[in-house]
């Protein structure tokens, strides 16, 4: 699937050819595409593909760094098999995986690319996955972002401003134009009660009573943002925030993009729609417990751009552990706390 009007070099013994693997998910894609860029702008004639699974595809739709992304079939053998064909037919020179995982990283062998680079064993979450790299190197920096471009400049990326080129649709606006007004929404913040895993997220009932709040403080109706298997917390929210609660518009990546980008406060866990909003210029509240800000937070690249962090130190051990249920960590966040963080967003009440 192509993802920009770059074309792809040819393939000749000079030309640089990278495979990039970020293969999931949301807010780590979001976290790799500076990396993408660093090389885009150290190497301006090379060829630069992506491969992720299909779900997160659109993410990188448009992106002007990439010439072409490779949406990785895993269900079938079938798909696996074409998938590693059109990798080796592509002759790349160098393939990066920033996910370390077994996964991505046999991918990146079995592209036959005679250089492989990775993170160390001890940073990799599946540290065994390294063997199968050519390179392995320790992450520099304190955020992710940092450390995906730690590899990139391994492989010979100087250093460049920090960007991330995410491409909105006019049909993915047009559609998300739609169920606002079907619901008679004009200005508008998002609640995200979701997440990969229980133990970072916030109890979804606090979405709600925070709604609550904040409506009754500025007059502004919320979105509740999810997604698949999430329905029950956007039903908890809602139901939690009283006589005139936020609304839940199920969408896809698409316009949940053109939604994040026009809001004028997103408040969630560390999960991707927060990096997604951060990375689209909007205003961000990030509730952090078990994972650190500092490495996991909103990336914010414009001073300009408003981002509050929400984590009370005493009370927050970062363990990264994937816990299903609500941690002590997010627990101890109050409603008032993250009420007066949004309220530092949107300013004086009206």
């Amino acid at each position: 699937m192509p993802a920009t009007s770059k074309p792809p070099n040819p393939l000749d013994e000079n030309a640089q050819r990278f495979l990039l693997l970020r293969l999931g998910s949301l807010g780590d894609v979001v976290h790799a595409l500076p990396a993408a860029a660093a090389l885009r702008d150290s190497f301006p004639d090379a060829r630069i593909d992506w491969a992720i699974e299909p779900r997160w595809a659109r993410l990188l739709e448009g992106n002007p760094d990439l010439n072409t992304v490779i949406p990785v079939d895993r269900k079938t053998a079938g798909g696996i098999v074409e998938t590693v064909k059109r990798l080796r037919e592509a002759n790349y020179t160098c393939a990066i995986d920033f996910q370390g995982l077994y996964k991505s990283a046999l991918l990146a062998f079995a592209s036959g690319s005679p250089r492989r680079i990775g993170f160390q064993r001890t940073y990799a979450r599946e540290g065994y996955a390294s063997w199968l790299y050519t390179e392995r190197h320790n992450p520099r920096g304190a955020h992710k972002v940092e450390h995906n471009l730690t590899l990139a400049e391994a492989a010979g990326a100087k250093k460049s401003p920090v960007r991330f080129p995410i491409a909105i649709r006019a049909d993915d606006e047009t559609q998300l134009t739609t169920e606002l007004e079907r619901r008679n929404i004009q200005n508008f913040f998002v609640l995200n009660p979701g997440g990969g895993w229980r133990s970072k997220c916030w109890p979804a009932e606090r979405y709600g009573e925070l709604h609550a709040k904040i409506f009754a403080r500025f007059g502004l109706r919320g979105v509740v943002s999810y997604g698949p298997g999430e329905e029950d917390l956007a039903q908890a929210a809602i139901q939690s925030a009283g006589a005139t609660p936020p609304v839940a518009i199920p969408l896809e990546l698409g316009p949940l993009m053109a939604l994040l980008r026009r809001a004028q406060c997103v408040v969630s866990a560390d999960t991707g729609p927060l990096h997604l909003a951060a990375a689209l210029g909007s205003p961000v509240v990030g509730l952090f417990g078990p994972t650190d800000p500092a490495r996991n937070g909103p990336f914010i690249t414009n001073p300009a751009q408003k981002s509050v962090i929400v984590r009370n130190p005493r009370l927050s051990e970062t363990t990264y552990q994937r816990g299903t249920s609500y941690s002590p960590a997010m627990l101890a966040i109050t409603v008032d706390e993250v009420t007066e963080a949004v309220g530092n967003i949107l300013g004086p009440r009206t």
